[in-house]
C-alpha cells in the first residue's frame, strides 16, 4: 500500500509533463514560405476541394480522412469508474488515440460528447461522417451502446465499431480458441457459464456462437442470477437471447460441469468450491478489473490444471483490446471498407490466435523480459508489443473485407500489402529487401561465434524461416537446447542447425593444428593454440571459415570490437583480404544515412580514407541506393590548412586520380553535407547535388559518435557495422545489436561477394 501514492503521482506526472495530455497535431507538409501557404490554403486548396466535389472518393487522396478515426464517448461507462461524464473520460480517450497511432499508424481524434440520450448521440456521430474514415465508439453504458451502434451502422457508410463490445469479444474469441486447443476440447461440445450481461459480455457470447458454440450450451448470469425464460427483472432483448428454460436460478446452480467460465462482472464472483465442480481442465476467463472474479492462485488451488486468463497485466494471458482494435481498423481503412462485418471480426480472431501459436518475436521477448512466451496454458494470446500483429491481423482483415464484398478499394497484391505493413514496424525491412533478394540466390553457411546468446538463437530461428542460409552455432549443446526450450523456439540443435561444441568437438585437433600452423611464427605455441580453440569462439569461427566449413563468420554480440577484429585478421587476413573500415547504415525518419569508418581505423591515412570510400560506395549500392558521399570535417572546403581537413583533401586527390562512377565531395561541415541550400551558398560549384547519404569521417571517434547520437537521440535503426574489405567472410557486430539486427547481418553475410565486388 505504501507505494500507491507514488504510483498515483507518477501517473499524474506522466499526463502533465512535459506538456499536458498525450496528443498533439503536427503538419504533414512544410509551411516554410509563401508558396507553401498558397498551396496549403488559398488559392491552391480550392483545387483539392473541387476534386472531392467531383468525386467523393478523392477525399482519401487529398485529405487525411482515409487514415483518421474518431474515438467517441459520452463517459457513461468508463473502465471500472462507471458514469464519470464526458470530460472526465478524456484521458482514457486520448490514451485510446495514442494506441491507434503507436500500434497501427492511424491518426485519431478523441471526441467526448455531453449527450446521454442514445438516439441524439447517434445523430451527432452520424453527422461527423465527412470528417472521419471510421468511428470507434467507446465507454458508452449498456443498453444505450447497442442503440447507438445500431443506428450508426445503419446510417453511415464507414466502419463503426464499439470496441468495448466487439474488441473484447475478438480477443476473448482468440484466447478461447487457443485455450480449447491446449485443453483438447472444441467449441461445439463445451458448456459455457458467463457472468455479466453488459455490452462486452453479450458481445463475447455472440462471438462464441459464431465460432461454433451451441446456444443451448450457454448459461448467462448477471447480478440478479441466471437469465431464464420468463424473467422480467433487468432484462433487455440482448440478454433475452440467452435465456434458458430451466428451474435453476443461480451461478452456483449452473456451474456444474462447465468447461469455460467467462466473467465480465465483478470481484470474487466465482468461488473456489464452484471451480472444483467445473469440468476437467477448466478454462477460466476472469476479466473483471482491477479485481477478477477469482484470483488465479485461488482457482489453481482447487483445479491445478485450470487454464486462466484475466484482464490484468500482472498475470499471464491478459485479455487486452489493444490486440484487436488498431489492427482491425488498419485493415478496414486500407481497403476502404464500408463496415466491419462478422467475416472481418472472425479473421481478426484467427489472426491473433495463429500468431500466439508460432514462435514469439524477439521484439516481444525484449519488451516482456522475464516472462514465459511459449504457446501453452500461460501464453494463449500474443503480447501487444509483438510487431507482427499489424502484418498478420490487418492483412487478414483486409482479405476478409474484400472476400465479403465491403471493400471499396480492394488491394491487388495482399502479400505486398502485408510486407508494407511489416515495413511500418520493421524499419529496416524496405532497405534490406535487395540484400535479402540477393542472399536468397545462394545457400551460404553462416557461423555465429556467440551461439548461446538469446539474440543469436532467435536470429537462427528467423534465418531458417526466412532465408536459404544455414546457421552454425558455436556453444554448448545442452545450454543451447535448454535456452531454445525456454524461449519457445521450435528449432533444435543437431536437427535444424549444426553446433560446434568448444568443450568437446571431434574436430578439435583439426582446428587447433590449423590455428597453430597459421600463428606459429607469431608467438603461438601448440599449448596456446589448444587453449584458444577451447575458449575463443571468435577464433574457432574464423578457423571454420578458413577451412571452408563455413562461408562467413558473425561475431561481436559481446566484447570489444577490436578484440574480435584481431582474431578475424589473424586467421582470415591475406594480401587481398584486409579490413578497410566499418560501415554503419542508420535508418532515420527521413531516409537512410551511411557512416564510415566507425570502428576499424582510429585515424585513417589519406590512402585508407580513399579505400574506405571505395568500399562504402560498393556496399551502399547493395541496398539499391546510389551513393552521394560527403567527406566531413571541421574544415570547410579548404578553410583550414591542417588537421582532418588536410587528410580528407589528400584522399579526394587520390580518388580524383582515376575516373569514378559515384559522386563525392568535401571536405565540409556536417550541416553542409546534409543541407543542399547551405552548401550551395558556401560552395556553389559542388559536385554533390542534394543531401549526402554517405558520410566519411577522418576520425573513428567522430564517425562512431555521430552513429551513436543518431541511434540514441534520433531513433535511428542501425544495420551493421558492415566490415569492408574481408570479402564478406566476417562481420563484427556490437553488443547493442538486436535479433532482427543479426538477421539483417545474416542477409548481408549471405550474399556472395560477386554480387557487390
Amino acid at each position: 500500500m505504501s507505494d500507491q501514492p507514488s504510483q498515483r503521482q507518477a501517473a499524474l506526472d506522466y499526463h502533465a509533463f512535459p506538456k499536458p495530455g498525450k496528443l498533439e497535431i503536427r503538419a504533414t507538409k512544410p509551411m516554410a514560405n509563401g508558396r507553401d501557404l498558397a498551396r496549403a490554403y488559398s488559392p491552391g486548396v480550392a483545387e483539392a476541394c473541387l476534386e472531392i466535389k467531383e468525386n467523393a472518393d478523392h477525399a482519401e487522396a487529398y485529405t487525411a480522412r482515409g487514415n483518421l478515426v474518431a474515438v467517441v464517448s459520452n463517459g457513461t461507462a468508463v473502465l471500472g469508474l462507471g458514469n464519470i461524464g464526458a470530460l472526465a473520460s478524456k484521458p482514457v480517450m486520448e490514451g485510446k488515440a495514442v494506441l491507434f497511432k503507436k500500434f497501427a499508424g492511424i491518426d485519431c481524434f478523441d471526441l467526448e460528447v455531453n449527450e446521454s440520450d442514445p438516439e441524439k448521440l447517434a445523430d451527432i456521430v452520424c453527422a461527423l461522417e465527412p470528417t472521419f474514415g471510421a468511428i470507434n465508439l467507446e465507454d458508452i453504458k449498456a443498453p444505450d451502446c447497442f442503440i447507438v451502434e445500431k443506428l450508426c451502422r445503419e446510417r453511415m457508410n464507414i466502419p463503426v465499431f464499439h470496441d468495448d463490445q466487439h474488441g473484447t469479444a475478438i480477443v476473448v474469441g482468440a484466447a478461447a480458441r487457443n485455450a480449447l486447443h491446449v485443453a483438447g476440447k472444441s467449441f461445439e461440445d463445451i458448456k459455457i457459464v458467463s457472468t455479466g450481461g453488459g455490452a462486452a459480455g453479450i458481445a463475447c457470447l455472440n462471438m462464441l456462437l459464431k465460432l461454433g458454440v451451441k446456444r443451448e450450451n450457454i448459461w448467462l448470469c448477471d447480478i440478479h442470477g441466471l437469465v431464464y425464460e420468463g424473467r422480467a427483472e433487468d432484462m433487455n432483448p440482448q440478454k433475452a437471447c440467452f435465456a434458458q428454460a430451466t428451474d435453476l436460478r443461480t451461478l452456483d446452480d449452473v456451474i456444474e460441469g462447465a468447461d469455460l467460465f467467462l466473467g465480465l462482472s465483478g470481484p470474487n464472483v466465482l468461488k473456489p468450491e464452484m471451480v472444483a465442480r467445473m469440468a476437467k481442465r477448466p478454462i477460466i476467463f476472469a476479466l473483471a478489473n482491477p479485481t477478477p472474479e477469482i484470483l488465479p492462485d485461488a482457482a489453481r488451488a482447487v483445479a491445478p490444471d485450470a487454464i486462466i486468463a484475466t484482464g490484468r497485466s500482472d498475470f499471464p494471458n491478459q485479455v487486452n483490446n489493444v490486440l484487436c482494435f488498431p489492427f482491425i481498423f488498419r485493415g478496414a481503412l486500407d481497403v476502404g471498407a464500408t463496415e466491419i462485418n462478422d467475416a472481418m471480426q472472425i479473421a481478426c480472431v484467427e489472426g491473433i490466435a495463429e500468431l500466439a501459436r508460432i514462435t514469439t518475436s524477439a521484439e516481444a521477448a525484449a519488451a516482456y523480459q522475464g516472462e514465459q512466451l511459449t504457446f501453452g496454458a500461460d501464453y494463449l494470446i500474443p503480447k501487444p508489443f509483438d510487431p507482427r500483429l499489424v502484418g498478420v491481423v490487418s492483412s487478414a482483415v483486409a482479405r476478409a473485407a474484400m472476400e465479403s464484398g465491403v471493400a471499396r478499394r480492394p488491394i491487388a497484391d495482399l502479400e505486398a500489402y502485408r510486407q508494407k505493413l511489416n515495413q511500418s514496424v520493421f524499419k529496416s525491412a524496405l532497405l534490406m529487401r535487395p540484400v535479402f533478394e540477393a542472399a536468397a540466390k545462394a545457400a551460404r553457411r553462416l557461423v555465429f561465434a556467440e551461439g548461446e546468446d538469446e539474440r543469436v538463437l532467435r536470429a537462427a530461428q528467423a534465418i531458417l524461416e526466412e532465408t536459404t542460409e544455414t546457421p552454425i552455432l558455436i556453444g554448448r549443446p545442452e545450454v543451447i537446447e535448454a535456452r531454445c526450450e525456454k524461449l519457445g523456439l521450435s528449432v533444435r540443435p543437431g536437427q535444424d542447425f549444426q553446433i560446434v561444441n568448444p568443450e568437446n568437438d571431434p574436430r578439435y585437433y583439426d582446428y587447433w593444428t590449423s590455428y597453430h600452423q597459421l600463428m606459429q611464427r607469431r608467438g603461438v605455441t601448440p599449448d596456446l593454440a589448444k587453449a584458444i580453440m577451447r575458449t575463443n569462439t571468435t577464433a574457432i569461427g574464423a578457423i571454420m571459415v578458413h577451412r571452408g566449413e563455413a562461408d562467413s563468420l558473425i561475431c561481436g554480440t559481446f566484447g570489444e570490437y577490436r578484440w574480435h577484429l584481431n582474431y578475424v585478421q589473424q586467421v582470415l587476413g591475406t594480401h587481398d583480404l584486409r579490413p578497410h573500415g566499418a560501415l554503419s547504415l542508420m535508418i532515420l525518419e527521413d531516409g537512410p544515412l551511411f557512416i564510415a569508418d566507425t570502428h576499424v581505423r582510429s585515424r585513417p591515412s589519406p590512402e585508407e580514407l580513399a579505400e574506405i570510400t571505395l568500399g562504402a560506395a560498393r556496399h551502399v549500392r547493395r541496398f539499391g541506393i546510389e551513393p552521394q558521399i560527403a567527406f566531413c570535417s571541421q574544415s570547410q572546403f579548404g578553410n583550414q590548412a591542417e588537421g582532418s581537413g588536410l587528410r580528407l583533401r589528400q584522399a579526394i586527390e587520390i580518388l580524383d586520380s582515376q575516373p569514378r562512377d559515384f559522386v563525392y565531395e568535401g571536405e565540409m561541415n556536417l550541416d553542409s553535407a546534409l543541407d543542399p541550400e547551405l552548401r550551395q551558398r558556401i560552395f556553389p560549384n559542388s559536385r554533390l547535388h542534394g543531401a549526402a547519404n554517405v558520410l566519411i569521417f577522418a576520425h573513428a571517434d567522430a564517425a562512431s559518435g555521430v552513429r551513436n547520437v543518431l541511434k540514441m537521440k534520433a531513433g535511428g535503426i542501425e544495420v551493421g557495422p558492415i566490415l569492408m574489405g574481408m570479402g564478406n567472410k566476417a562481420h563484427i557486430v556490437t553488443p547493442s545489436i538486436t535479433a532482427r539486427g543479426l538477421l539483417n547481418m545474416a542477409a548481408i553475410a549471405g550474399t556472395p561477394v560477386a554480387h557487390y565486388g
